[in-house]
């Protein structure tokens, strides 16, 4: 028997056992992995919100929604194919389609690199106040950062989140000695930070990189699928689109604060909204383990499972934001305080208000999963586009006319646009399911 066998029966074997062990361990480490990433971010967010200036703040926040739009747009051209594909139809030649999708990530990663190197380049000799130390640090590091995802995104797919939390271990040590070092050094500004996270992604990657799927076989992917590609971007293009389509929501708000607004209150906004971030954090460390398990059972057909499954996320999700909502309410403004040092105090009452975002979205994001899982990436883009659509319609008008009040009742109702869409595809969809499998639906 081949490695190359050998290694598709024990993925077979992997697939089939994963959903009948208890899950508490692997959450476990996926919640790590996810604490130590946010961990890392939100040091270095913290820290340059006590020490910088609320101007130089607000350019680093505006660079991080450009980083946050480019994830975007990495996770619909690589990880998001690559999840549901390699746990669904591919997951027999696991091996041979990670070095496929490796070799994509680079791809995407140097042609982000060279995109963004240019834009600061044409800044700084047309445009110089549009140019900014952060933004050049992002252009340097963009594809450090990605691949950083993406080798993560791998042990999970390989049902192995104990690696993917060991790396973001490495990741978190290096970004708190990194931060230390150029804080003694009086470097520490938005170009350094990117080069520290970046770091930290480095270190973690050589430390695991033997742990990688690198078995060799004697045909390659694309020789036994030679039709793969055509088949990606059929997938791709609507998740491209949701990727474009979701900066018109949440992201967006950035934007229309500093063009309506300011800086300052772009700095405001990123202040609030970065103690709401770790419930997203929760909701992306549950759709690591969740997203390749539901599309694992909807290749098998067993739609019974499928259904139970995306239920239950939706009441877990559903519970947290509550409790996290009751929290924010009760601890909101002394954590506030401690963290920035008394600078965003008078932001209280708007982070109380924010605090409902999760549960809004909690929703949102348990049926997004479950319509990727069916191959179904047109109505998420669908409920993207309909989030972009309140923005434009409800969210500028409220900016204008609320400020920094608008903004977050904006955020909120854009939210609420994108899960009651998704709430109505996913409708649509499932009844029909039950139509065409009786039988799996029941089992």
């Amino acid at each position: 028997m081949s490695v190359a066998q050998r290694t598709s029966g024990r993925w077979r074997g992997v697939s089939a056992a994963i959903l009948k062990k208890a899950p508490l361990k692997p959450i476990g480490y996926s919640l790590a992995d996810q604490a130590l990433v946010v961990g890392g971010t939100f040091l270095v967010n913290v820290i340059l919100a006590r020490t910088q200036t609320k101007e130089e703040y607000g350019m680093f926040a505006l660079s991080y929604s450009v980083f946050t739009f480019l994830s975007g747009l990495h996770n619909a051209a690589i990880l998001e194919p690559y999840t549901v594909y390699g746990s669904g139809r591919h997951r027999e030649r696991f091996p041979e389609y990670f070095r496929v999708m490796a070799k994509g990530n680079a791809a995407v990663g140097l042609l982000l690199t060279a995109a963004l190197v240019t834009c600061c380049a044409v800044f700084r000799s047309v445009a110089p106040h549009l140019s900014s130390r952060a933004l050049a640090g992002l252009g340097l590091t963009v594809g450090i950062l990605l691949s950083g995802s993406f080798l993560r995104r791998v042990f999970y797919m390989q049902r192995r989140a104990s690696l993917a939390a060991g790396m973001s271990l490495a990741f978190f040590v290096t970004v708190v000695g990194g931060v230390w070092i150029a804080s003694r050094a009086r470097v520490l500004n938005g170009f350094s930070v990117y080069l520290i996270l970046a770091l930290g992604w480095i270190v973690g990657g050589a430390i695991f990189a033997g742990k990688l799927p690198m078995e060799k076989s004697q045909q390659s992917f694309l020789d036994h699928v030679p039709g793969y590609w055509r088949e990606h971007f059929q997938y791709t293009q609507w998740v491209f689109a949701s990727a474009l389509a979701i900066q018109l929501s949440t992201q967006s708000y950035y934007w229309l604060v500093a063009g309506f607004l300011s800086v300052k209150d772009v700095a405001n906004l990123r202040a609030i909204y970065l103690l709401i971030a770790p419930v997203d954090q929760l909701y992306i460390a549950l759709n690591y383990l969740v997203l390749p398990a539901l599309a694992t059972h909807y290749a098998a057909k067993r739609m019974g499972k499928f259904l139970t499954m995306t239920a239950r996320l939706g009441l877990v999700t559903v519970g947290v934001a509550a409790l996290f909502a009751l929290t924010v309410r009760v601890a909101g403004r002394p954590v506030m305080h401690l963290l920035y040092a008394g600078r965003f105090d008078s932001l209280a009452p708007l982070l109380y208000l924010l605090a409902l975002l999760p549960m809004l979205m909690g929703i949102g994001n348990t049926i997004n999963d479950a319509l990727k899982a069916a191959e179904k990436p047109k109505l998420v883009f669908y409920a993207y586009l309909a989030s972009g659509a309140a923005t434009f319609v409800v969210g500028v008008p409220l900016v204008i006319r609320y400020r920094l009040l608008g903004a977050v009742m904006g955020v909120l109702l854009s939210a609420a646009a994108y899960t009651c869409a998704l709430v109505v595809g996913f409708l649509s969809v499932f009844r029909g399911e039950k139509r065409i499998w009786p039988r799996a639906a029941v089992n």
